[in-house]
């Protein structure tokens, strides 16, 4: 009588199942960190954004101040501003000084023009 060993054994799944999660506890840090330097750099965008809009308006208005919903709207300088991590924008800016974005997962991100 021939004894035919058809499948895995409990021993192989095993290995498998840990090597799978060998591999995923090694990938997953890794995609942490990719995600968040994906929101910083959008984040960062969003910043230059209204930096932009902020030099412009100060060009033409010949100010040195302004409220981010004078930026802001689908008939203004920017579009919109949509926030990635849950962070805010500043309610205006001043010409010459920093703009930053607070809170959300990266944390505060500031942008100096």
């Amino acid at each position: 009588m021939k004894n035919n060993k058809k499948g895995f054994t409990l021993v192989e799944i095993m290995i498998v199942v840990v090597i799978i999660g060998l591999l995923a506890a090694m990938a997953i840090p890794a995609f942490k960190k990719v995600r968040d330097t994906s929101q910083t750099k959008a984040i960062i965008n969003n910043l230059r954004q209204l930096a932009s809009a902020a030099d412009q308006y100060f060009l033409e208005n010949g100010v040195t101040s302004v409220s981010s919903a004078e930026l802001v709207g689908t008939d203004k300088y920017v579009k919109s501003v949509d926030p990635v991590a849950g962070e805010t924008y500043p309610s205006s800016i001043i010409q010459g000084t920093a703009i930053s974005a607070t809170g959300g997962t990266p944390g505060t991100v500031s942008v100096a023009f």
